[in-house]
């Protein structure tokens, strides 16, 4: 199941001056990503500041996105929860707007048990008519979800992906198609013959990720010369950086909510050397 596509960025939410969510901003940058090696979004994931998002705002995103996609791309909706109920909620409005995939991540801050998890994912799967993509990212959750874990979650109906985010446990899993969680690891995830990556320097080299899927034999170059991408993209936290060098090749994607600030200068100035060095700025939108 390869139809979700390859290059999928896990779009940053615009927000205007006031931090309200800037809707105009948001259809332009899918424009431009899609327009740029992306043929697929995760619509408020972590990189789109899905924690300091109200439900009306989340789901009036993915609605945006389901409604103003660029021909062909995939629209994948983040839906996780440390709250069953809540991830439940979000997985029914969002498979009623009409996205082709659920991002779903592992329980955090509480951390459940194996068995809760299990429950907690048969519940979110019977929620959803599309396919959904666990999301293992034990840095921020708290709660690793081995290969051994994944491989029987495997078996619930409609559960068909891992966004695997733990470089340690990235292998086959029975059952389940592999999207890198880590840029760092696109590579070497297209190398296993997996579908791709949910990615966030897709946002500034697209067609360099592009070409890494469309010409194989190129690949292990390209990632090296983009190392320096990666890094610099996360001297902070994230989307702090994403957020700078977008403004600096002229999308308007505005500031952060709190607790999340923006790039500092020194931050900002490690930003602009990157775009330097890969020369890139002067590249305006579309």
């Amino acid at each position: 199941m390869e139809e979700l596509g390859s290059v999928i960025t896990a779009i940053v939410t615009p927000f205007d001056e006031q931090l309200r969510v800037d809707e105009d901003a948001f259809v332009s940058l899918m424009s431009y990503l899609a327009a740029n090696g992306s043929d697929g979004f995760v619509v408020c994931g972590t990189t789109g500041e899905a924690a300091t998002l109200s439900d009306e705002e989340h789901l009036g995103l993915v609605e945006l996105a389901v409604r103003e996609r660029p021909s062909g791309v995939s629209i994948i909706a983040g839906a996780g929860s440390n709250d069953t109920r809540h991830a439940v909620h979000l997985t029914e409005r969002a498979c009623e707007l009409g996205v082709d995939a659920i991002l779903s991540v592992t329980p955090y801050y509480n951390r459940p048990s194996r068995r809760g998890i299990v429950r907690h994912f048969e519940e979110v799967a019977l929620a959803s008519d599309v396919p959904v993509i666990l999301y293992n990212i034990p840095q921020r959750t708290g709660t690793d979800m081995p290969n051994d874990l994944l491989a029987e979650l495997a078996q619930i109906e409609r559960i068909d992906y891992v966004k695997q985010a733990n470089a340690n446990n990235l292998a086959p899993v029975d059952g389940l198609r592999i999207y890198a969680g880590d840029d760092v690891t696109f590579a070497r995830t297209l190398d296993m013959g997996e579908p791709g990556g949910i990615l966030v320097a897709s946002h500034i080299v697209g067609p360099q990720m592009r070409r890494m899927v469309d010409e194989p034999e190129n690949r292990a170059e390209i990632d090296a010369s983009l190392r320096d991408v990666y890094e610099t993209l996360f001297i902070t936290a994230n989307p702090t950086c994403t957020k700078a060098a977008l403004e600096l090749l002229g999308q308007r994607v505005g500031g952060l909510r709190l607790p999340l600030i923006e790039a500092s200068d020194s931050e900002r100035e490690a930003v602009r050397a990157m775009l330097v060095r890969h020369d890139l700025l002067g590249q305006l939108a579309a």
